[in-house]
């Protein structure tokens, strides 16, 4: 049996050194022989406000060298059942957004070319909708969990129908998507007509906003997702910004009343069980992350995606309390 990839332990070289890969992995140039892969977009010329998503990817690997292969809680252990590396970055055109669209797309055609799901490092929430093209291709129209404080359903902004704010009306458009099995969690603030928000509601679309999550686990209605997108494909895409700025200050678009990180752990440990094909983590900004609280959020998730993969061992029942209260 071929060898699995490790990430490179913190007894083995301090974790302040290594390569500068998600989790300390092996890099490779191409997906071949992978069942799961890290990529980054580091993009951030679809944004609307504050930008520097573009350093997304680099400080989400840079603080994911604390996380060890085992996951405490849920007794994951993904890599020893999944061979996984990190892929490096997309190229994209830093000048010209439409065509950074199109590289992402044909990038993510190449990786799919074998049989790998790919979890993404953002990259504003642009990056979202080429990655969907490329899968849909490969998977058919698949069910999305969208975790987010933003519908991202605009027609347009400036005009323009490519940026951070669209990838999901653009993915309506070209039926990447399953229609009854969208769910948008998280959606809150302030708008400019209810149509903000039910847009994707005239569409079938279930939409969860952050005032029905407050003060709840939301362990339920992870439970009903499941029972509603059975064993379609599904993609999931959390937009750091789906917690509040009190978890989450670096973004470029932060919202008071989101979710917590309990919650947003809940959300992602909530897919385990579904025929999951592909994870991202979008709208990490680092130059508004001085303590870098965002970026460890985001590698977090990230690795709490890998274990919610279709295949992982779980060689434990996780963590459990020895007094019960």
């Amino acid at each position: 049996m071929t060898d699995l990839n490790q990430p490179l332990g913190g007894n083995t070289m301090p974790r302040f050194g290594g390569p500068a890969t998600m989790m300390r992995l092996p890099a490779q140039n191409s997906a071949a022989g992978l069942d799961a892969c890290f990529i980054g977009v580091p993009l951030d010329i679809g944004t609307s406000n504050r930008p520097g998503t573009r350093l997304g990817p680099r400080q989400i690997r840079d603080e994911s060298r604390m996380l060890r292969p085992y996951n405490m809680a849920t007794g994951a252990a993904p890599f020893d059942s999944l061979q996984v590396a990190d892929l490096g970055d997309v190229p994209i055109n830093t000048f010209d957004l439409k065509k950074s669209v199109g590289i992402i797309a044909d990038h993510y055609r190449a990786v799919l070319a074998h049989d790998v799901i790919p979890l993404t490092l953002g990259g504003d929430h642009t990056i979202t909708w080429p990655i969907l093209r490329a899968i849909a291709e490969k998977h058919g129209p698949v069910a999305l969990i969208h975790v987010d404080a933003h519908a991202d359903t605009n027609a347009d902004m400036f005009g323009e129908t490519v940026a951070h704010g669209c990838p999901f009306r653009r993915a309506h458009e070209e039926g990447l998507l399953i229609d009854d099995k969208v769910f948008q969690i998280g959606l809150r603030g302030t708008g400019y007509a209810p149509a903000d928000f039910d847009w994707g509601r005239a569409r079938g679309w279930s939409v969860i906003p952050a005032e029905a999550c407050w003060h709840r686990s939301l362990i339920p209605l992870m439970a009903q997702i499941r029972d509603r997108i059975g064993d379609a494909p599904v993609y999931l895409t959390f937009d750091i910004d789906s917690l509040d700025p009190a978890f989450a200050p670096g973004t470029g678009t932060a919202e008071i009343g989101g979710l917590t990180i309990q919650q947003g752990m809940e959300i992602v440990r909530g897919c385990a069980g579904l025929n999951l094909v592909g994870c991202d983590l979008v709208e990490v900004s680092p130059p508004y992350d001085m303590p870098g609280n965002t970026a460890v959020a985001g590698a977090g998730l990230l690795f709490e995606m890998l274990c919610a993969l279709p295949g992982v061992s779980r060689t434990g029942q996780g963590a459990t309390s020895d007094i019960a209260f």
